[in-house]
């Protein structure tokens, strides 16, 4: 059977002019009405108010999207709708982006539903708001709790992504403004669900370590939603009771989030924040991080629009065994992503260790023995230096004193021809005629020798 064309498919040809009438059954003709509109229709933007919303025990939604004219019926399945940050209401007016089918059970034309937003304002807008309101009363705004930055920080900490354009901008203003400072890089991710737990963790370690003279947050432009982490009330609760003052360096210039209200100061840009925290600049990466921003911007736009055309054709392909292998792709590229982050994570840890080991060199235990043993060696040399000096004291003083003996010494005396009588037996020296009796023998000592003698008689 040769393909119908759209003409071929609608237009009946009476019984009677046709040689062999081609007879469909009601399933077919559905089938080939849906695949005609799914081939004919890409991914549309629908903007509408929702009516006669129906969320069944299975979790996927069907309601009607109407206006002042008309309506059509829509269904979101569940795998779809829990990515959605509101409950449907009705009477709302939303904005959604769908694609045309039909219903084969029924032959019901109806839209199903990629994706969902609440039209105007939006909700992440009314959550900002209020979420600004309420922090707001609660003083985490006020002048008065914003910490001073140091004139010229010791360490400076920045809690961005590590493949962000954020830590590069960042890292080069600070290199080209004031080289000397050292700087820490806190890797968090700045966007999707893990952002904001990682960035209250990464400002309660920066706060515990100590290390930190002012704080950094920043990351890229974006939009509403790429910077929602930022808007979380956990991350500006952290920024509030941080010691360590905090600057804001989030987005663009007209980017505004509620952790430029919390922070200390507020930077314009990752780079104008690295302006802030370190003297004597200029602006002249304003500019190139601008193109980078539009550059960027372009880029993502591109891949969504590859993006809805890639999904647009994956809708026209049914087969399971196609369906399947999606399926695998799909699990191909979550184990290629857990390894990419496996090895991020081990990188990390690489360089955190690398970072311990430098500091724990100087304190190396033979550097300290090597620092002991000079400490010792001058020590052994001033022992020695104090030996001899305490040894010629010594001496000086032995010499000293052996002059004043000898000056003293009564042997001395004999040499002028004196002499030292004593009694023979006792050897006590007799100092008087009374100490002795006739006939007693004494020794005397002369000079030179010694004499016994017997006394005859004693004179007073």
């Amino acid at each position: 059977m040769h393909p119908m064309s759209h003409q071929d498919l609608f237009t009946s040809t009476p019984a009677h002019f046709s040689p062999e009438r081609e007879i469909i059954s009601v399933s077919q003709l559905n089938r080939r009405a849906r695949q005609l509109l799914e081939t004919q229709f890409p991914l549309l933007w629908v903007e509408g108010e929702l009516s006669n919303v129906s969320i069944p025990s299975s979790g996927h939604w069907y309601f009607t999207l109407k206006d002042d004219q008309a309506q059509v019926r829509c269904a979101m399945f569940r795998n779809r709708n829990m990515l959605v940050r509101f409950k449907p209401q009705q009477g709302q007016q939303v904005l959604i982006r769908a694609r045309v089918s039909l219903y084969e059970g029924r032959g019901d034309y109806q839209i199903i539903v990629e994706h969902m937003e609440e039209a105007g304002t939006g909700a992440l807008q009314r959550a900002f708001e209020q979420l600004k309101a309420r922090l707001g009363q609660e003083g985490l705004f006020d002048p008065a709790y914003k910490k001073p930055l140091p004139g010229l920080p010791g360490r400076i900490g920045v809690i961005t992504s590590p493949t962000g354009a954020a830590i590069r901008d960042i890292l080069s203003v600070l290199e080209r403004r004031f080289p000397a400072i050292p700087v820490t890089l806190i890797p968090v991710a700045v966007q999707g669900k893990e952002a904001a737990p990682q960035i209250v963790r990464a400002l309660e370690l920066a706060n515990r370590s100590g290390l930190f003279d002012v704080l950094i947050v920043a990351r890229g432009g974006g939009s509403l939603e790429d910077l929602w982490p930022f808007n979380e009330e956990i991350v500006a609760r952290a920024i509030f009771a941080s010691r360590v003052p905090v600057i804001s360096g989030v987005g663009h210039e007209v980017d505004f989030t509620i952790a430029d209200f919390v922070a200390d100061l507020r930077a314009p840009t990752p780079s104008a924040a690295a302006e802030l925290v370190v003297p004597d600049g200029n602006d002249w990466l304003d500019k190139f991080i601008g193109f980078e921003v539009l550059l960027e911007e372009a880029m993502l736009r591109k891949l969504r629009h590859w993006q809805q055309r890639l999904t647009w054709l994956r809708q026209r392909l049914r087969h399971p065994r196609e369906r399947l292998e999606q399926q695998g792709q799909r699990l191909d590229n979550l184990e290629l992503r857990l390894k990419a982050h496996i090895q991020h994570q081990l990188g990390n840890y690489r360089h955190k260790l690398e970072q311990l080991r430098l500091r724990l060199q100087p304190h190396h235990p033979q550097v300290r023995i090597v620092r002991l043993h000079e400490k010792l060696a001058q020590q052994q040399q001033r022992l020695v230096s104090l030996q001899k000096q305490q040894l010629q004291g010594y001496k000086q003083r032995f010499n000293a004193a052996l002059r004043l003996l000898n000056t003293l010494n009564p042997l001395n005396t004999l040499e002028r021809g004196y002499s030292l009588t004593s009694h023979a037996e006792s050897g006590q020296l007799i100092s008087s005629s009374k100490q002795i009796v006739t006939g007693e023998l004494v020794k005397t000592r002369l000079a030179e020798g010694e004499l016994i003698s017997r006394v005859e008689r004693t004179l007073p």
